[in-house]
């Protein structure tokens, strides 16, 4: 990682570089009424976005979410493209196969799938409950993780959420965060390996977790409009 951070809230997504990935509903509307649509929602981003991006921490919330990712490289993306089924592949996805080699870069698809996503979980929610129109903001929130600091604190800023907006007084208790996964020894997608040892194990991990000098000591790391 580089030793810099950008505000950009709109970075483009390129291989091999990590993004604190974020967007509300409009209005700030729910996102989620259920815990069908919280599990379903989870479903589709694990069809859209796990085949291009690992994921290192979540957290789902009424009116919005986090994802801190990593996105793949691009041979990988470029091979997972090449599986698929020809009448699968997007516009976007075929663009970058017939692109110069020189000139590829994986950022539209990338932001093509997030959309497919969003898309994809919108036209499902507003049928289970009667809705109509757009329901994300668009177009999403994406900075760019450049700095090793900036990448442990946000880990714990994901998890915290919940308990900075009042949704529980026990962030450690909320169950539609990644913070559970991490204290299971459970099948997951999440790369649970990669980020406990990045923290030097389990409990250097609870202990992190744990810091008492307040929310407010990191307060660089809120983000606007979630």
């Amino acid at each position: 990682m580089k030793h810099t951070t950008t505000n950009h809230h709109y970075a483009e997504l390129h291989a091999d570089n990590i993004y604190h990935i974020y967007n509300r509903t409009n209005n700030r509307e729910l996102l989620f009424q259920s815990d069908d649509d919280r599990k379903f929602f989870l479903k589709r981003y694990q069809k859209y976005i796990s085949p291009c991006a690992d994921t290192y921490a979540f957290s789902l919330l009424p009116n919005h979410f986090h994802f801190l990712i990593k996105v793949k490289n691009q041979g990988e993306i470029i091979a997972w493209i090449e599986n698929l089924n020809l009448k699968d592949r997007t516009k976007t996805q075929k663009a970058l196969l017939t692109a110069d080699i020189e000139s590829r870069t994986v950022h539209k698809v990338l932001e093509n799938q997030f959309l497919r996503l969003f898309t994809s979980y919108a036209v499902v929610f507003n049928d289970r409950h009667q809705r109509d129109g757009n329901l994300f903001n668009r177009p999403f929130k994406r900075i760019e993780v450049e700095n090793e600091g900036y990448f442990t604190y946000l880990i714990y800023y994901i998890h915290f959420n919940p308990q900075k907006h009042g949704i529980v007084s026990d962030f450690t208790s909320y169950y539609w965060s990644s913070y559970r996964i991490f204290l299971s020894s459970a099948p997951t997608h999440l790369f649970r390996k990669e980020v406990l040892e990045w923290f030097g194990g389990l409990e250097a991990f609870i202990q992190f977790h744990r810091m008492d000098e307040g929310f407010e000591k990191i307060s660089g790391l809120i983000v606007e409009d979630e």
